[in-house]
């Protein structure tokens, strides 16, 4: 399979990094989901289990439809009182053009094999892997944690083609920035020990 080119290094895309609300509607070129899923797969696996899985959504009406069901159940949740969003988000959740995908044209979704062990955490990391190589190809991304709890409905998920061993992990919209996200700051590692030999 044919590597694409890619604008920064490792580093340089760990450092460069954002979580992207804001897309332009120009489409991904046919080799970059294959590239994107080709960096998931290298990621570190327990017992060399390879537990995920992908989904790959790139229908404006069907990711309407998920946007829609996913803020309907999150409103729902604000009235029962269960984990209920922030007001900023509230606030996005009622207006009734507010895309939970940020009206990205690509959600991929990682799902993990419930069956093996250590899945989960495996499927973070390929999530990880997927995140920084879309960065390095100039590519912004999303982890849209709010869509899981839709995403695994078995409706949902029969709909989708998602085989009852699976749960998805991590919802991730992808596509070219519509605007560049101010850099973040972050506080100082927390070191708790450093144990050296004397």
């Amino acid at each position: 399979m044919a590597v694409l080119e890619v604008e920064m290094s490792l580093y340089e895309a760990i450092l460069a990094r954002r979580s992207v609300r804001s897309y332009t509607t120009q489409k991904l070129d046919k080799e970059t989901i294959p590239s994107l899923l080709e960096a998931a797969i290298r990621a570190p696996t327990a017992m060399h289990g390879e537990p995920w899985a992908f989904v790959i959504i790139q229908d404006k009406k069907v990711l309407k439809e998920l946007s829609d069901q996913a803020k309907s159940m999150l409103l729902t949740s604000k009235e029962s009182d269960q984990q209920q969003p922030s007001l900023k988000f509230f606030e996005q959740l009622i207006n009734q053009d507010f895309n939970i995908f940020y009206n990205a044209g690509t959600l991929i979704l990682i799902c993990s094999n419930s069956n093996l062990t250590t899945s989960e955490a495996d499927c973070w990391l390929a999530a990880e892997n997927l995140i920084l190589a879309a960065c390095a190809m100039g590519l912004g991304t999303c982890i849209i944690g709010c869509a899981s709890p839709i995403l695994n409905l078995a409706e949902v998920k029969t709909k989708l083609g998602i085989s009852s061993e699976f749960t998805v992990v991590a919802p991730i919209i992808v596509g070219y920035p519509g605007d560049t996200p101010v850099r973040s700051s972050r506080n100082h590692p927390r070191v708790l020990a450093n144990i050296q030999t004397n």
